[in-house]
């Protein structure tokens, strides 16, 4: 699909809307630039699963500036911001809220009040969610998921946007709850938090020793942000990418047609059809903060590491080899013809598209 065609699909108000977008993505991160050093490729894929109504699993060693990066992303967009520390003794309704029994003064019956919790927010940050037991995340992922609460017998709706980043610490792992497979494939992507430069550090030691106060900009309103997510779903993508991105999603499934042979050597599972609906709506969110109205299967592969390195599952062989999620994912994407034509002549993808 070329640009031209892209642009007939989209109005003139679309076409306005994310020239915004692409405008307001740079002035994010120039405000972010005054606070956090580096972290490029990470303030980028957490924008991106935001416009997406995605949530975002966070991982990286302590003092990597996750919790400093997400509430100072909350108030380049002017969102309510929670910061919610995991702990073993953490439950279920210290997160989602609580009911009272109160006196009504003008009536002087007891009644039920209903408190609400810190995932009343509109940018939620879960440090350390592999701390608390699984009652507390199941509790968690039904908010991300219906974006509702449960109390009693009561539904609560949560505010509008609603962005869950939950940080994980890949060390002290003694005495954790980690997430299973399944509940991770709630989050739409995983973002490792990697060691900085040599001059990021060197940068970030100066700037943290010193007399610092820098004023941030509020961006983008909580209303902008909404029309923004529905421009997102409004984006075309052509058969060709939706193809390529089942083509990429349906060789982790070990047992099916067409398969590779390292797949079946070094997985034990695959990822499922969550996998493919974020690979398209996040390659969307990424052509339009990049200025484009169309999705290119550059898109898709600039998003397969973080949709895909927690959907699947490698096997023992795999570890005994030094085989890691990463490493199978761009053997993926060099073994996946990304050229329109190319994927659809290739025998072993006739296989399965057909399965």
């Amino acid at each position: 699909m070329n640009d031209h065609a892209a642009a007939n699909t989209f109005g003139e108000s679309d076409i306005a809307a994310m020239q915004r977008l692409k405008k307001s993505f740079d002035d994010i991160k120039q405000q972010l630039t005054r606070v956090i050093v580096g972290q490029d490729q990470v303030i980028e894929e957490l924008l991106i699963a935001m416009f997406s109504r995605g949530h975002c699993i966070l991982e990286g060693v302590p003092g990597l500036a996750k919790t400093l990066m997400i509430s100072t992303l909350a108030r380049t967009l002017s969102l309510d911001f929670s910061r919610i520390q995991f702990t073993p003794d953490l439950m279920p309704a210290d997160i989602t809220g609580t009911e009272i029994i109160e006196e009504n003064r003008s009536t002087g019956q007891r009644e039920f009040k209903f408190l609400a919790g810190p995932l009343f927010a509109n940018v939620i940050l879960a440090d350390e969610i592999n701390r608390t037991p699984p009652k507390t995340q199941a509790a968690l992922l039904e908010a991300m998921q219906e974006r509702q609460v449960t109390v009693g017998r009561m539904r609560h709706k949560l505010s509008n946007p609603f962005f869950v980043l939950a940080t994980q610490n890949p060390i002290e792992q003694e005495g954790t709850y980690p997430l299973p497979e399944a509940q991770q494939d709630r989050f739409m992507f995983k973002v490792f938090v990697k060691y900085p430069s040599f001059d990021e550090e060197f940068e970030i030691a100066r700037r943290t020793t010193a007399i610092q106060s820098e004023e941030i900009s509020p961006v983008l309103s909580g209303e902008q942000i909404l029309e923004l997510q529905t421009l997102v779903r409004k984006v075309p993508v052509s058969d060709h990418c939706i193809k390529y991105c089942l083509a990429l999603v349906r060789q982790t499934r070990i047992g099916e047609p067409g398969v590779p042979k390292f797949v079946k050597e070094w997985l034990s599972w695959g990822a499922g059809p969550r996998a493919v609906q974020n690979l398209i709506l996040g390659a969307k969110a990424r052509a339009l903060l990049y200025g484009r109205p169309h999705v290119t299967t550059e898109d898709v592969q600039a998003l397969a590491f973080p949709v895909l390195r927690h959907r699947i599952l490698t096997n023992f062989t795999a570890a005994s080899e030094g085989v890691t999620t990463e490493t199978v994912i761009q053997k993926l994407l060099d073994e996946t013809p990304a050229k329109e034509g190319d994927l659809e002549r290739d025998e072993r993808f006739k296989k399965i598209f057909t399965a």
